[in-house]
């Protein structure tokens, strides 16, 4: 089974789209992901402002950080 992940972001963000395709086709095969804006609240803008996108899971805690692809998102959470 998938962990369960948190994608933080912010509307607007180039960068937070293309992540967001990126994991889209595991969310189809069972990831859950919560999409997190970072904007509300602060103090998640100042811990991911200048980092996003980033890909948390909620088990562990562990983060990647962007650039990342699928692959690479299939390892994270293996």
């Amino acid at each position: 089974m998938l962990p369960e992940c948190q994608l933080f972001g912010t509307l607007g963000c180039h960068l937070c789209e293309i992540a967001e395709v990126e994991v889209m086709p595991l969310v189809e095969h069972g990831l859950m992901v919560e999409l997190v804006d970072i904007t509300d609240p602060d103090d998640l803008t100042e811990a991911y402002g200048l980092r996003i996108p980033v890909l948390r899971r909620v088990d562990t805690g562990a983060e990647l950080d962007w650039p990342f692809d699928t692959g690479q998102i299939v390892a994270f959470l293996s």
